[in-house]
């Protein structure tokens, strides 16, 4: 049983129940609000460990909701949608969500996804390894910080744990099914459209051009960005 708390933000009443229902039949502490103000509310008295946050929500959207409790607290965040929207996608990536669904989504897939950010979360801060360095950029694993030209990078840990994977990488191009293994932790090829994303939202926040599509594969450094695996800080 694994005991962590999980704050789940849903108006549908039959929708939250559903989610709650099965996240405690896993083992997890589950709360449920109901709209943005009582969700923010929540968060700050319950200290949550994940938060699975529906973004059209009454009050205020899951958007203003994920940066009002990021504000006072850096907890993961499940976004869910639904609309098939890349745009808001990427908005929820850019205030600090971790991971995204798309509704509907099967229950297996969203403790899937919940199991897999967690795993991330406990892992931030015990990395290991040198520096790695392109260009004006630094990852720091031992830290888990990433700088360019000095300044640092915000990136939410699967957005870390994604550039890094890319970085160690060397420049070899990684498919998107390796990705989903490698940072998801998925290994049935689902979820796809989850690392295009999650790869525009990298590219909006690091200035400099270093990850490359390989059209029908997936993803690689550029040549010319690829870590000298020898720098240290």
């Amino acid at each position: 049983m694994s005991g962590e708390v999980i704050l789940v933000v849903e108006d549908e009443p039959t929708i939250a129940e559903a989610i709650a229902s099965r996240l405690r039949s896993e083992g997890y502490e589950v709360s449920v609000a109901i709209d943005g103000p009582g969700a923010v509310e929540r968060c700050s008295e319950l200290a949550p460990d994940l938060v699975v946050l529906d973004l059209n929500l009454p009050g205020f959207d899951g958007i203003e909701v994920c940066r009002r409790i990021h504000s006072f607290r850096q907890v993961p965040v499940v976004m869910l949608t639904a609309r098939d929207d890349e745009t808001d996608m990427l908005v929820g990536l850019g205030v600090g969500a971790d991971d995204y669904l798309t509704k509907p989504f099967s229950p297996r897939e969203l403790v899937a996804r919940i199991k897999a950010v967690l795993r991330r979360a406990a892992a931030a801060g015990s990395g290991t390894g040198p520096t790695l360095s392109f260009g004006p950029v630094k990852i720091d694993p031992s830290t888990r910080r990433i700088t360019e030209a000095g300044g640092d990078v915000h990136l939410t840990p699967t957005e870390f744990d994604l550039l890094r994977a890319l970085a160690e990488a060397g420049g070899a191009v990684l498919s998107r099914e390796q990705l989903l293994a490698m940072v998801w932790g998925y290994r049935d090829g689902s979820g796809a459209r989850t690392v295009d994303s999650h790869i525009r939202s990298v590219r909006a926040k690091i200035s400099t051009d270093l990850i490359r599509t390989v059209h029908g594969v997936g993803y690689a450094l550029n040549k010319a960005a690829i870590p000298d695996r020898g720098a240290t800080r």
